[in-house]
């Protein structure tokens, strides 16, 4: 099974307004930055297959807050999408400041890209380019579901409080738990399992916050969505899997024609295609920075 290995790999650590983000640090220092947002319930371990084809590039790669070892929310918070928008936004400036004003790539996974596209609409003297990987737009929602939607939220946060969660013998068999859910080998599973669990009493689970799970209270309008991606100024690549996702697929039609600079190209390959086929997304990635 596959254990991150990497002897260049070093540990990274944010500390922000309210929290901490952590992390690590892989390729060339001199190389051009790009900063890596992973999609809901993965970690920063998503983009280690991808890092690796890439030893040229400057790779930082982060939890975001609730996931791997990054810290959780307050007590009295939740996890809302455009907070995480703030916590990017927070880390690029700080980035800034100890990066010489280097310019960033973003290159964000499904709920990553969408963070990573709000950040770049809305911040665009932080960002230089963007990168998408099987991510389009906005999960969005009918005006008229509104007081649906916000019921949803409030009874899950309810239910929340009470299952416990699963506990494991070892690494290996939390690993098998999360690779029958997804679309990746046991080895990816492993890389995530290996930064996205704790030991408890000789048993293994998982230290992604149960709050990741609640329904959002509130959804972005197809409108507000559209208006975002056209505030784009900025170079994007959308590397989209060609078995991914029913919800991706429908979310490139919907709103690929709204990208102002858009290169989209298709990798075989399921939703983590990055992890499951990170030569042939080097290779896009590679040929997008050099043009």
């Amino acid at each position: 099974m596959t254990l991150t290995r990497d002897r260049d790999l070093q540990p990274v650590c944010y500390p922000l307004r309210q929290l901490t983000l952590r992390g690590w640090r892989l390729g060339s220092a001199s190389g051009p930055l790009c900063l890596c947002l992973h999609g809901w319930l993965d970690n920063a371990n998503s983009f280690l297959p991808l890092a690796r084809e890439l030893p040229e590039l400057h790779f930082i790669a982060i939890d975001l807050p609730g996931h791997g070892r990054s810290d959780h929310r307050s007590a009295d918070a939740h996890y809302h999408f455009f907070d995480w928008v703030d916590d990017v936004v927070q880390l690029l400036q700080s980035m800034q400041l100890s990066q010489a004003d280097q310019p960033v790539t973003l290159i964000g996974h499904s709920m990553g890209g969408m963070i990573a596209t709000a950040v770049a609409a809305s911040f665009p003297e932080l960002v230089q380019q963007l990168i998408l990987i099987d991510s389009m737009g906005f999960v969005t929602g009918a005006e008229a579901d509104t007081s649906a939607q916000l019921r949803k939220a409030v009874l899950s946060r309810r239910k929340r409080l009470e299952p416990r969660k699963p506990l494991y013998p070892d690494l290996p068999a939390a690993a098998a738990a999360r690779q029958a859910q997804s679309d990746f080998d046991l080895d990816s599973a492993m890389l995530l399992a290996e930064r996205g669990t704790v030991q408890q009493a000789q048993q293994y689970t998982w230290s992604a916050d149960m709050r990741l799970r609640e329904v959002s209270a509130y959804r972005l309008s197809e409108l507000q969505a559209v208006h975002l991606i056209k505030a784009l100024r900025l170079p994007t690549l959308a590397i989209m899997a060609s078995a991914g996702s029913g919800l991706m697929q429908q979310a490139r039609w919907l709103w690929q024609g709204h990208y102002p600079q858009l290169d989209i190209q298709e990798v075989a390959g399921g939703h983590h295609l990055h992890m499951t086929h990170s030569i042939e997304v080097a290779a896009q990635i590679r040929r997008f920075l050099a043009t």
